[in-house]
């Protein structure tokens, strides 16, 4: 399912826990940026704006999308990693789709808009740093936090994989506390 880019001051003043008025005037003094229908007093805020005001104002990001994470996994479908997905698929708040080459990430990340996507990065079939240039020039996923599954981690590996534009590195073994707390702290949902 693909989620709303734009949305209502109705719509906002229930994912922040406000009143629509609220949202009108974070919107009127130019806090919350958006637009308004032509020839009409509505107001429409994209969903990147929102995301940044919430960040910008230290608000949890939990209301999006009714508490459900969307994870774009990338690996070869026959990697240790690609069972990750069967464990992550299990927690009722998280929404996976694995994707395994690149026709598949270019048209899963457009159609299912992941929050998070994790990256093999350590696979052969993978080139991680053309993914991650290709993902990164995507200006519908500049919300998305994307992590690379590394393998054996070293802080010179580790200090690479960030500088090529990942947000965050994990080291292999991949035990599934671990690899929950990085995709919570990724979208801001632990408080």
């Amino acid at each position: 399912m693909r989620r709303k880019e734009v949305l209502t001051t109705g719509e906002v003043a229930k994912i922040c826990c406000v009143a629509p008025r609220t949202v009108s005037k974070w919107f009127d003094t130019g806090r919350l940026r958006g637009y308004r229908i032509p020839g009409s007093r509505d107001r429409r805020i994209p969903l990147t704006q929102l995301v940044r005001f919430m960040k910008d104002h230290d608000m949890p990001l939990a209301g999006l999308d009714g508490n459900v994470t969307r994870i774009l996994l990338i690996t070869p479908p026959d990697s240790e990693t690609a069972a990750l997905a069967d464990d992550l698929d299990r927690v009722d708040r998280y929404e996976i789709q694995i994707a395994s080459n690149d026709f598949e990430v270019g048209m899963k990340a457009g159609d299912f808009g992941p929050h998070v996507i994790l990256v093999d990065a350590q696979a052969d079939a993978m080139d991680a740093k053309e993914i991650i240039k290709n993902l990164r020039s995507n200006s519908s996923l500049a919300t998305t936090r994307v992590i690379a599954l590394a393998g054996a981690l070293t802080g010179g590996r580790k200090r690479a994989l960030l500088r090529q534009g990942f947000d965050d590195a994990l080291a292999g073994p991949y035990k599934f506390d671990n690899l929950v707390a990085a995709i919570e702290s990724a979208t801001d949902l632990i408080s």
